[in-house]
């Protein structure tokens, strides 16, 4: 298995379920990550502000701001910044849902969801960007 350099590189974790967001936490910090949480879209834009996060998993559907709005909101404030998204969903039938995933290309993770699930979309992830 190959190896990807963790240590002190930073994920915004955007989850209104503190079940989902306790387990992404616990993942990714046992991984290296230094993590924080946003539980909508409008928190994470706002945190992404101020800090340039190396990576973001967010949920697609979160009350305020989805991640669909979040991530329509960075491509146009900072497009790099949606090269480094992970999306997770429990919608992934919706026909909206499914199209936007289609089209933005970004991996995303149905839910639920395993540590070893996230790990292995995480460590991909920071491979590409």
């Amino acid at each position: 298995m190959e190896q990807t350099n963790t240590s002190g590189k930073s994920v915004l974790v955007v989850e209104d379920e503190p079940g989902i967001a306790r387990i992404c936490v616990r993942t990714l910090v046992a991984e290296g990550f230094q993590v924080d949480i946003a539980v909508n879209g409008e928190i994470g834009l706002e945190m992404w502000r101020k800090k340039n996060y190396d990576l973001c998993i967010s949920d697609i559907r979160t009350p305020r701001m989805n991640g669909i709005e979040l991530y329509q909101n960075l491509t146009y404030e900072n497009p790099e910044a949606t090269k480094k998204f992970i999306f997770t969903t429990g919608d992934i039938m919706s026909v909206n849902t499914k199209k936007f995933l289609e089209e933005n290309g970004r991996p995303y993770l149905p839910k639920p969801f395993t540590p070893e699930e996230l790990r292995a979309i995480v460590r991909k992830a920071i491979i590409m960007v």
